[in-house]
């Protein structure tokens, strides 16, 4: 198959341009300059991440480092990024799966207690799940989401 057809249809010359794109299931993330293709027959759009290894580690700094308050989405993209099921991260942080679930609902959100804030944070810090070390303090400030925006670079992903 011609990989500059398009993959639904098998008509249509896929035409690339680069453009700004909301990125991430509920987390506030813009991509800037992405590539995206477009079928000019059936209209198929497909976005193209780059090194989406190092977006995920990028995102997952700056959200550790974020002043603002986790939010649900964002304390499940963090779990998630360090590879925990609901049950096993319940486990790692002392709590009871119900507990993570009211963490991680946006319907009705049990706000994550600051040691557990800064446990989560550390650990996606450094990009894995840690047993046990020093909580530094970490200053958390109500929720106050500010966007991150973030283009492809030349070694992996930068600010935008």
């Amino acid at each position: 198959m011609n990989r500059h057809l398009c993959p639904i249809c098998g008509k249509g010359k896929l035409e690339t341009t680069h453009e700004t794109r909301r990125y991430g299931d509920g987390i506030n993330v813009t991509l800037v300059n992405v590539p995206v293709r477009r079928c000019p027959v059936c209209g198929e759009e497909l976005l193209v991440i780059p090194a989406i290894e190092e977006l995920h580690r990028r995102i997952a700094r700056d959200l550790a480092r974020s002043a603002a308050k986790l939010g649900p989405a964002e304390i499940r993209f963090l779990r998630t990024y360090l590879g925990y099921s609901s049950a096993n991260f319940a486990d790692a942080m002392g709590v009871t799966p119900e507990t993570v679930s009211r963490w991680e609902s946006e319907r009705a959100p049990q706000k994550m207690a600051a040691p557990a804030e800064r446990l989560l944070r550390l650990m996606a810090f450094h990009g894995k799940p840690i047993e046990s070390y020093g909580l530094a303090k970490t200053e958390v400030k109500e929720r106050t989401s500010s966007p991150l925006r973030l283009k492809p670079a030349a070694e992996g992903w930068a600010a935008a």
